[in-house]
């Protein structure tokens, strides 16, 4: 039967290598820790720009949609903004609220919040019927539901607490 070689800088026991944030053994070196790219501040930073910047682009699209090149008007532009407000006050709830949930209906809340926001979109981009924006729009959330659970479910445990 064949086995693995020990190579420097790992573990001596090839069935057992080294993970970062793992207890080792006796005699057996440390796993090296993954770098951690940004420091806290950029973390906090980017918490608090991504949805204003999320809002702003969302909001700009729907008044170009809604705008359907015509001329900008000041109706435009205030649909623009309160739909920029309104989308990043939903995102910021989500983000709030999500961590919270067990692992199903954190997936739900933003397949949920996902498709609602492309059915807007939608409805403002073409002339299709509503029953058309809404099935547009649960193909999108089911779409993001299966990732998002997906993602959950491989990265949390059963409680919703993320695994070291």
């Amino acid at each position: 039967m064949a086995q693995a070689a020990p190579t420097p800088g790992r573990s001596g026991n090839p069935a057992r290598p080294a993970v970062p944030g793992r207890p080792t053994a006796p005699g057996e070196r440390p796993a090296p820790t993954p770098p951690d790219v940004f420091g806290e501040r950029a973390h906090t930073l980017t918490k608090r720009v991504l949805p204003v910047v999320l809002g702003l682009v969302y909001g700009y699209w729907a008044a170009a949609m809604n705008r359907d090149a015509g001329p900008i008007t000041g109706w435009n532009v205030l649909f623009g903004f309160v739909t920029a407000f309104a989308f990043a006050a939903l995102y910021l709830a989500v983000q709030a609220v999500a961590p919270r949930l067990r692992r199903e209906a954190h997936a739900l809340l933003w397949a949920a919040f996902a498709g609602c926001a492309f059915g807007f979109l939608y409805s403002q981009a073409t002339q299709h019927s509503v029953l058309r924006s809404a099935v547009m729009s649960l193909v999108i959330a089911a779409a993001v539901f299966a990732t998002a659970f997906y993602r959950y479910y491989t990265h949390e445990d059963a409680q919703g607490h993320r695994r070291g």
